[in-house]
């Protein structure tokens, strides 16, 4: 059997009904709490570490999560449906299910437990006893003749289970084969790295301090767009006797400044007076990547986008996105007379 898991829920501090952003900043907050460097006084402090990885990593995956809720749940309708009988004065079939493991439960669920089933000998497999009386023509056979038969035995019983017991442990083996992949690994550090538009144009080469202090480079692939992640491996949190986690390092590129990013394309927006909106024009703006030139078009407003193919960010394949420049049409900061009366003969009509 494998060890009952605390509720990974307590571990984390979290509600059940958390979302992954809280059960990540939480599993954060507990790793940097326990970790085992900064406990070193504390000898459980490794065994605290990775039992709150577990809990991460079994929240972490919506599947394993769901699974470990309907498991819960089942247990705890067993519970009050004991406690009921046991309120009325009924002894109930069953004894009362109390913290189980995932194989128990499973056992429970399809009503096999392939342990127990393969241990209870059938009644063909029983002993006799030396002083039992013989029915009928039939004697009591010598211990050595029943040991003999006791395989065969066993292996009736083996089939009168099937194929529910193959099931229920086939079903165990792979949580144990996860939950034993799981625990021999730190979980993934993710974090976050801030870079600029030019950054990823240039693919600079972005400093990201490590847990242990150490400063490495990061690279910034070709084709690198905002909340792209680059996963480091062993570079994250070091645990004696598991291997040493990665991290997972999540682009954020600033789109704080006259540009921002969608996707591989560069967009900027441009302001515009009333003449040369209505008449076109012709400018240069200085992108990201160089100047650029940019033809508006006579009556062009501020609905309009003028895309300028291949001066946006380059992709791995060896193109590159638009710059997209959105206008958006402004008056002057004090009143032009000459503006204003040719306003005025539109809406009024011409006068002297």
């Amino acid at each position: 059997m494998i060890a009952a898991m605390r509720d990974p829920y307590a571990i984390l501090g979290v509600r059940r009904n958390a979302g992954q952003e809280e059960i990540k900043a939480a599993w954060r907050s507990v790793a940097r709490a326990v970790h085992p460097d900064h406990n070193q006084d504390d000898p459980s402090a490794t065994e605290r570490f990775a039992e709150a990885g577990r809990a991460y990593e079994l929240l972490r995956d919506p599947v394993r999560r769901s699974r470990y809720d309907w498991v819960r749940r089942e247990a705890e309708l067993r519970r009050m449906e004991a406690m009921k009988q046991k309120m009325r004065g009924q002894e109930p079939d069953d004894e009362p299910v109390g913290a189980e493991t995932a194989e128990e439960a499973i056992s429970r669920i399809f009503g096999v437990d392939p342990q127990a089933a393969a241990a209870r000998p059938s009644a063909a497999a029983r002993p006799v006893e030396k002083n039992a009386p013989s029915v009928g023509p039939f004697k009591a056979e010598p211990a050595a003749e029943m040991k003999q038969e006791q395989p065969k035995a066993d292996a009736m019983v083996r089939r009168s289970i099937a194929p529910a017991a193959e099931l229920v442990a086939a079903i165990v083996q792979r949580i144990r084969g996860r939950i034993t992949k799981t625990a021999d690994k730190v979980p993934d550090l993710a974090i976050d790295i801030h870079v600029s538009i030019e950054d990823v144009i240039e693919r600079a080469r972005v400093p990201v301090e490590l847990p242990d202090g150490e400063l490495i480079k990061v690279s910034i692939p070709v084709g690198a767009m905002d909340g792209q992640t680059i996963r480091l491996k062993e570079q994250g949190y070091r645990v004696a006797g598991m291997a040493r986690g990665d991290v997972v390092a999540t682009l954020r590129i600033g789109q704080d400044g006259p540009f921002r990013t969608r996707g591989l394309d560069i967009v900027t927006a441009l302001p515009l007076d009333l003449q040369n909106a209505v008449l076109g024009c012709e400018t240069t703006i200085e992108a990201p990547n160089g100047p650029v030139t940019v033809a508006i078009p006579a009556w062009s407003g501020s609905d309009k986008s003028i895309r300028i193919a291949g001066k946006g960010l380059p992709d791995a394949s060896g193109q590159s996105g638009d710059l997209v420049v959105e206008l958006r049409l402004v008056l002057h900061e004090k009143p032009d007379d000459k503006v204003m009366d040719l306003m005025r003969s539109q809406r009024n009509g011409l006068y002297l």
